[in-house]
């Protein structure tokens, strides 16, 4: 699925996320496969938030700094569109010609999405037959805001690069995290700095899509006011300590204890919703990826609320990768879910 589609020929991909960019190009064989080229770079996030013509400046050199690093030669590009930016959503329609589905989405599409149709970027795709109904197929539909759509590829373009896709960072995280071959259905729970993308899928497709407002920065604020220490100290004691029980005494799962609950009824929420949905589909597993993957103890935390086992999730698990790539990716690896997805694209003209 694409919202802005172009050319075809080599690519690679570009994301674009809150304090980093991350620059990914793979080569394809098979159902596999290696890493050509990498960059990342770290960006100041009043930077990756603001408009204005000197922060779209400082991001464009950050950009072109990754990509520069990264030793990559085509200008073709996927980028990334956040989930803040994105609506996604599966819906239900009666069975018909893909012929017929195409008109029939077209007309109906207001109906679906937070916007006027003409305002709005909207691609869809079939899932297939509905997991409760069966004269029902599932879609996933996607929009983003023509406003938002143009400002973003022209910007990327004035940089000397060619945008062919745009991809809503949900979509791309599911693409490299989910396992080939997965049956039964998973969350897949990727944190990232302000918030966390959440997916729920079966026979390797979203059903549900959705994004929590909760990321490492709450957890970080929690332990902030209720540690009395500096930003920098709480961030590092969540990443060393995390919610290890015998470490600090406990103090550090205490501290952002309200937090976490907090997050964990809103995907307890989510597994409701989609038991309630498909009774006869039980969650499988819950699959960690970003700081989710890398706070000690969180998998264990997010099992025992869900009553569902979580393991770690690995966005590198399709990816050849050279043992000298691997060292020096290690401190960020867990970071590259979308990159990663956005790279594993089929590239379609």
């Amino acid at each position: 699925m694409a919202l802005l589609k172009g050319g075809g020929g080599e690519f690679f991909a570009l994301d674009i996320g809150t304090n980093a960019v991350r620059v990914v190009q793979l080569s394809a064989s098979g159902n596999a496969w290696t890493l050509q080229h990498f960059g990342y770079a770290p960006v100041d996030e009043k930077t990756t938030a603001g408009s204005s013509p000197e922060n779209l400046r400082r991001l464009g050199e950050v950009i072109m700094t990754a990509v520069g690093q990264s030793g990559i030669r085509t200008k073709n590009v996927v980028i990334g569109l956040p989930s803040s930016k994105t609506f996604t959503t599966v819906i239900e329609v009666p069975t018909m010609p893909e012929a017929e589905l195409k008109s029939t989405i077209k007309y109906q599409v207001d109906q679906y999405i937070p916007m006027a149709a003409a305002d709005a970027k909207v691609d869809w795709a079939l899932l297939g037959q509905s997991l409760h109904d069966a004269k029902q197929y599932e879609v996933l539909l996607a929009s983003t805001a023509n406003a938002y759509a143009e400002e973003r590829l022209e910007f990327i373009e004035s940089l000397g690069l060619n945008v062919i896709a745009a991809e809503p960072e949900q979509l791309a995280m599911v693409r490299s995290l989910l396992s080939a071959g997965t049956s039964d259905a998973r969350l897949i729970i990727d944190m990232g700095e302000t918030s966390t993308n959440l997916a729920i899928t079966f026979n390797d497709a979203p059903r549900l899509v959705r994004t929590i407002p909760t990321g490492v920065r709450s957890l970080v604020k929690a332990a902030v006011q209720n540690l009395n220490v500096q930003e920098d100290q709480a961030r590092q004691f969540i990443l060393k300590f995390g919610l290890a029980p015998d470490r600090l005494e406990g103090q550090v799962y205490r501290a952002i204890e309200s937090t976490l609950d907090n997050f964990a009824g809103e995907l307890t929420k989510s597994i409701k919703f989609f038991q309630t949905r498909y009774p006869s589909t039980p969650l499988g597993g819950i699959m960690l990826s970003g700081y989710a993957a890398v706070v000690p103890q969180f998998g264990e935390y997010i099992a025992a609320k869900a009553g569902v086992p979580a393991t770690l999730a690995n966005p590198w698990q399709k990816v050849r990768v050279s043992q000298t790539d691997q060292q020096q990716l290690m401190s960020v690896a867990s970071e590259f879910a979308t990159a990663i997805g956005l790279a594993q694209r089929k590239n379609e003209s």
